[in-house]
């Protein structure tokens, strides 16, 4: 039986969980840009394995969402 809150099998589906590719991608990104690139990430990794396109455009907004975020630094 796997562990679905702590290892759910649709972040265990490549060499790497995704948490572990998540916490290693944004360990220097600051505040709410490494949360976007978390979020974009985490909808990558799982769409074909867990909610298809919904998860693809999730990724998608949270891809715009970064953007605008670094146009507003600018």
């Amino acid at each position: 039986m796997s562990d679905r809150v702590n290892h759910p099998s649709h972040y265990n589906q490549g060499k790497y969980e995704t948490i572990d590719v998540i916490l290693d991608t944004v360990q220097h990104i600051p505040g709410r840009e490494g949360f976007l690139v978390g979020n974009i990430i985490k909808y990558l990794n799982r769409w074909p394995f867990k909610n298809g396109r919904e998860d693809l455009e999730k990724a998608k907004r949270y891809l715009g969402l970064l953007i605008d975020l670094i146009d507003e630094e600018d």
